[in-house]
């Protein structure tokens, strides 16, 4: 008996709707990792992006457990001496781009790879509870 691997044409990536509201931050994060990944499926291939697409709402009111909403730092750099940027989650969260704390979750349990970063192109998420892809008729995950 041969191993299945599949190719592009067996490959179907469905898309998924996960709401974020008063929902952990860690749990919903592997969550989406997990089916971007595409572990869920019996054609899993570790070469291969076979995942589905994700779509995030409500990312804004996620909730962090124990003291992380003000303990929780996000560093960034702008490449000069003295240069260096901290946040704490509790800023993000409340300012313009609160769907960051959510996206650097799922990013950071993608492999750090060109197929890491194919299948971080297939995350949608959004501070709301619009999302303009309504016509791919996501399934909405219970969760």
């Amino acid at each position: 008996m041969k191993t299945f691997t599949p190719s592009s044409k067996d490959i179907v990536n469905d898309w998924i709707l996960i709401d974020a509201t008063d929902k952990v931050l860690g749990r919903v994060a592997s969550l989406a990792a997990h089916r971007l990944r595409g572990k869920h499926k019996p054609t899993f291939t570790t070469h291969m992006d076979v995942g589905d697409y994700v779509v995030i709402i409500n990312a804004d009111k996620v909730r962090l457990t124990g003291s992380k909403l003000q303990d929780k730092r996000y560093y960034h750099h702008s490449g000069f001496p003295g240069g260096m940027k901290t946040t704490n989650a509790s800023t993000i969260l409340n300012g313009p781009y609160a769907e960051r704390v959510l996206q650097s979750a799922i990013i950071g349990m993608l492999p750090k790879n060109i197929l890491g970063r194919q299948m971080g192109r297939k995350l949608k998420i959004y501070a709301g509870a619009n999302h303009p892809h309504v016509g791919q008729k996501p399934l909405v995950l219970a969760e």
